[in-house]
């Protein structure tokens, strides 16, 4: 509690130093929890100085796209050219070595809950702080959304979210958890219950039942066709040709539904040169070391017990076998290689 009301006062510092003068940009890799972590601190800053919210990745996932259209989010891409436009720029739901398009940029505030990077401490301040370094960064990687963080700044500051800004931020911490099942601590579960009970319902609703779009359904069809078992207890669906992962993302999740089925595998070729397989499973066995025993030496692959991910080039599928055949007899591999202890 004294740590939290030692960076409360850091962040009412800092607000103290915003001005008219200032042109503020705040830059994301977008996602619920990036994009409603924005619209807090943007809310947060109104009063003092004026800020625009940027995004350096292209948003095609359809609930995601639902969540921009219901709550009028505007976030445009973010072109190099706009950097001499503003005078200050924060980052949240990030870090500066996160992605390229962060790497030159000056950010003067840092708000995330990934792990820690370049000495960055959680109390609003950075060791060894120097001219032209951050004025403010609050890094907390034990919580499970940044929105977390923001909604512990509103009720500080004792500024009460929107309804449009309590839904979006909601959404963060429902995305980020996948709804408190794969994380998120007590300060989460109080923050979803407050910002919960101040969010529009319909439009909470409208959103989370924007899955998928109708052009993907019969990609749906052909998993469904090729649908096939695996050890027993698993699966595995070959899509084909899709435009990009997201799809198949969707896919597996959907599979992840059907009662008996323990874990998944939903794979497909995106852009016509990289294979893509998306795992899930219910937790019985570690899906991100089956995903890298399976593809490690012919791309990268991993992820966490109950989701994984794989991609390779599809000039590694050998020229007698079709991509399906050749995922099917990798996830059939009885002995699975020991895992590596990561540096």
């Amino acid at each position: 509690m004294a740590q939290r009301g030692k960076t409360l006062q850091a962040l009412k510092e800092w607000l103290k130093t915003l001005n008219r003068s200032q042109h503020w940009c705040i830059l994301i890799s977008a996602d619920p929890d990036a994009m409603a972590s924005a619209a807090a601190l943007k809310r947060i800053m109104s009063s003092r100085a004026c800020a625009d919210i940027y995004r350096i990745n292209e948003i095609t996932r359809p609930d995601n796209l639902a969540m921009m259209r219901y709550l009028h989010l505007d976030i445009p891409m973010w072109e190099e050219g706009l950097k001499e436009k503003y005078t200050h720029f924060a980052i949240v739901d990030g870090q500066p070595h996160h992605h390229k398009a962060f790497a030159d940029i000056p950010f003067s505030v840092i708000i995330d809950h990934h792990p820690i990077r370049q000495n960055m401490s959680g109390d609003g301040q950075k060791d060894g702080q120097k001219d032209g370094q951050p004025q403010f960064v609050d890094i907390r990687p034990h919580t499970g959304a940044t929105c977390t963080i923001f909604c512990e700044y509103l009720r500080g500051l004792g500024l009460r979210p929107s309804p449009t800004l309590a839904t979006a931020m909601t959404l963060g911490i429902r995305t980020d958890t996948a709804l408190f099942e794969r994380g998120g601590g007590q300060d989460d579960l109080k923050a979803y219950q407050w910002l919960f009970s101040k969010s529009n319902q319909l439009l909470l609703r409208r959103i989370i039942r924007s899955e998928y779009l109708r052009s993907w359904l019969p990609l749906f069809t052909r998993a469904f066709r090729n649908l096939y078992e695996c050890r027993g207890s698993g699966a595995h669906a070959w899509v084909g040709d899709v435009s990009n992962a997201d799809l198949l993302v969707a896919i597996a999740d959907f599979f992840t539904k059907v009662h008996g089925l323990k874990w998944v595998a939903v794979s497909g070729l995106v852009l016509k040169k990289t294979v893509v397989v998306i795992f899930r499973g219910d937790g019985s066995r570690d899906i991100g070391r089956l995903a890298d025993a399976c593809f490690y030496d012919v791309g990268t692959a991993g992820g966490h017990r109950t989701l994984g991910r794989a991609e390779f080039p599809v000039s590694a599928v050998p020229q007698d076998k079709s991509c399906m055949e050749f995922i099917q007899d990798r996830l059939q591999r009885r002995k699975l290689r020991p895992r590596k202890n990561k540096a």
